[in-house]
């Protein structure tokens, strides 16, 4: 077994899609319309499915926006250079919402990130 994607409900797709690939890197790897159900799944990743976990970012057309609630906390990215990553992310208009640092009650360097409809991405310092 192995996970295969993570899904999250966008307002607007074509500023997710921007954001997630200008913005964070990753690549559109396929999108679908589904005109009966009125709603398009969009799926980005770092990698090709069949090899790594991806985003599917799935757009319901009546519907611009969500409440994000409470339970959700965010998704994970591992990088090589947090610090240059969130310079870039500036760079490219994106919102850094915590710094690179130490996390608070241990020694992983973290920074955090919003997309456009407000879910955070954790930034995680790798070796």
């Amino acid at each position: 077994m192995r996970l295969l994607h993570t899904m999250v409900r966008v307002g607007n797709l074509q500023t997710s899609i921007e954001f997630y690939t200008e913005v964070l890197g990753m690549r559109l790897l396929r999108q679908k319309d589904y005109p009966d159900g009125r709603f398009t799944l969009a799926f980005v990743g770092y990698g090709e499915e069949a090899d790594t976990a991806v985003i599917e970012l799935t757009h319901n057309w009546d519907t611009d926006r969500y409440d994000l609630g409470n339970g959700y906390g965010h998704i994970a990215i591992g990088v090589s250079d947090i610090y240059a990553m969130c310079d870039e992310i500036k760079r490219r208009g994106g919102n850094v919402t915590r710094e690179p640092g130490p996390m608070k009650h241990g020694s992983s360097v973290i920074a955090f990130v919003t997309d456009p409809d407000g879910y955070k991405i954790e930034l995680i310092q790798r070796a």
